[in-house]
């Protein structure tokens, strides 16, 4: 824990509210990188899949830009995975077609939001 913020709060907490303040929510922030609709990636094979992309090394120098640690570009294209940003299975993976309907924006949803 570091003192700022005005208190004794954790660096993160300071990071984040800063984000929430320029973008409205964490969410919005990290949608813009996808244009606000997951990635549908089509690997036939494993190894094609690769650590990073374009998006999460974005992510991370805007993070450690913002001050924050800890959130290479591995770690962002993780994250990004685990939370729907994008759909990294194989083809051939059981779930991959139904996982790609989750793709489908709703238009009433904060993706479709950041998008327009």
């Amino acid at each position: 824990m570091i003192l700022d913020c005005g208190g004794l709060t954790p660096l993160y907490t300071c990071g984040t509210l800063a984000i929430v303040k320029e973008f409205g929510s964490f969410d919005s922030f990290l949608w813009r990188y996808v244009d606000g609709i997951p990635v549908q990636n089509k690997w036939k094979a494993m190894y094609e899949i690769a650590p990073t992309t374009e998006q999460s090394d974005a992510i991370s120098k805007d993070l450690k830009r913002r001050g924050f640690n800890f959130v290479g570009s591995t770690i962002c294209d993780a994250f990004m995975e685990a939370g729907g940003m994008v759909n990294d299975h194989t083809k051939d993976y059981f779930r991959h077609k139904e996982i790609k309907t989750f793709a489908r924006p709703d238009k009433s949803s904060v993706r479709a939001k950041a998008r327009r």
